[in-house]
């Protein structure tokens, strides 16, 4: 009796320990895929303003596509439930401005709902981006526009003909 009890002990340590090790490594998968859809949420938004950059609607629009697609796939993490509805709130307005955006090719206008994705993704970009990329949200003071740069180099998305370093960093992180 004594070795059958030493011996269901064990095997349950051993299912236990097979449990935690099979969960670690669930987990980890998903701690990796999560960080691969941050990287493209940030990276998306930052291709949109590339192409606000070079006045190219289309680019601009494909990659608002990318964007919103990218945000439906998120969810958040570790987040308390008035944080939570927050930041659902926000992501729901960021993929309706994103696919506003593309419902034009005027570049003038893409930039108009630019300046509310950018306004909308700052506000959430602490749980949007990747945990190796810096950020920094950059304003115009003449107009008072602000985006968001992976650079503290200063291209404005909204002018960039004539006012291209018209701007200055407000914040980073």
């Amino acid at each position: 009796m004594k070795k059958l009890l030493i011996v269901l002990t064990l095997g349950i340590c051993s299912y236990s320990q097979a449990q935690l090790s099979s969960s670690q490594e669930v987990s980890e998968d998903l701690v990796e895929k999560r960080e691969v859809l941050k990287r493209k949420i940030t990276d998306n938004y930052l291709k949109i303003k590339e192409h606000l950059l070079q006045s190219d609607s289309e680019g601009a629009i494909s990659h608002s596509i990318e964007f919103k697609n990218s945000l439906n796939l998120f969810k958040f993490k570790k987040l308390t439930l008035d944080q939570m509805s927050e930041a659902t709130k926000i992501r729901t307005e960021l993929i309706e401005v994103a696919s506003q955006l593309t419902e034009t090719s005027n570049i003038n206008h893409q930039r108009v709902f630019f300046e509310s994705l950018s306004v909308k993704f700052w506000k959430i970009a602490d749980k949007l981006k990747a945990d190796n990329v810096e950020l920094h949200q950059q304003v115009c003071p003449m107009t008072g526009v602000t985006w968001v740069s992976d650079s503290k180099e200063i291209k404005n998305p909204y002018y960039p003909k004539n006012m291209l370093s018209c701007g200055e960093v407000k914040a980073s992180m």
